[in-house]
């Protein structure tokens, strides 16, 4: 299926709008195998997008490319129209700091309580006294819901409390855009829902704009502006949740519908099992 380029063009809106946009991005990790063929897409300002496809489909690594961990071998990736350059150290610095990075599963640091977490960013990246770190850390908890639990130490706290300290530091800098990275993976149904809650609720009340890379889609297509789904190499559809619900296209169907069979297969690539087994031979 033809990749669908969601530009400027496409989507109606002019590039004024849009955060980030990528062109005709190429990646693999190595020669023999290609991650991302000619992709396009844009994020609009503002908005909530989510990337959905199977695991190993590209989705956290659209995210490192946008993030100037990984070049891309063709194409360009542009955030508020400067295209990302992994070789200009300072833009990559001045970028980083207007983003913020949900990691899959929190990347907290173990060693240091909930508070010295959230204060680690402000310590690092400014030169505000401590009187004003303690107060944007503790309004930053209080966002998330877990001020109370500034003291704790991070053995002391819950999974899906883990994963709130971790958006209350990824916030920490005020960012303009927000990378979640499967930001309810191993989360019980409140604490998913909570999480999702924090996502949409902070993407208003900051005005962020928000790429959230997931394979659970109910609590997705709950917060989503937008939905692009992944797979094969490349966008295979992409609209609105609703419209997403309503698809009749195979892929989106298998994944809405979690079914084992679809055009997505189940094995990966391989010989003949009678070439690997040497079924037959002596």
């Amino acid at each position: 299926m033809t990749d669908i380029h969601l530009t400027a063009e496409t989507t109606g809106r002019p590039h004024a709008d849009l955060l980030v946009e990528i062109d005709h991005v190429v990646f693999g990790y190595d020669a023999s195998r290609t991650i991302l063929n000619d992709v396009s897409l844009a994020f609009g300002r503002g908005k909530v997008t989510a990337i959905l496809g199977g695991s190993g489909c590209g989705k956290t690594t659209l995210l490192r490319l946008i993030g100037g961990v990984h070049a891309p071998l063709q194409g360009t990736i542009r955030v508020d129209g400067k295209v990302v350059d992994v070789n200009d150290l300072e833009q990559l610095f001045a970028l980083r700091r207007r983003l913020g990075m949900l990691f899959q599963f929190g990347a907290l640091f173990t060693d240091l309580s909930v508070y010295e977490n959230v204060a680690f960013p402000l310590r690092e990246h400014t030169d505000l006294d401590e009187t004003m770190i303690r107060d944007i850390v503790l309004m930053k908890l209080n966002a998330v819901g877990l001020r109370g639990a500034a003291a704790l130490d991070i053995s002391e706290i819950s999974g899906g409390m883990a994963r709130r300290v971790a958006l209350a530091r990824a916030i920490a800098l005020d960012p303009e855009l927000m990378l979640y990275d499967e930001p309810f993976a191993g989360l019980d149904p409140i604490s998913m829902g909570v999480a999702a809650r924090l996502i949409k609720e902070l993407n208003q009340s900051l005005g962020l704009t928000s790429i959230v890379v997931s394979h659970d889609v109910e609590e997705t297509f709950l917060i989503a502006d937008h939905v692009v789904f992944i797979t094969n190499n490349g966008v295979v559809a992409h609209g609105t949740s609703a419209e997403m619900q309503a698809s009749t296209d195979p892929l989106v169907r298998q994944f809405v519908d979690a079914e084992a069979d679809g055009p997505v297969r189940f094995h990966y690539p391989a010989p003949p099992a009678a070439e690997d087994f040497q079924v037959g031979r002596r």
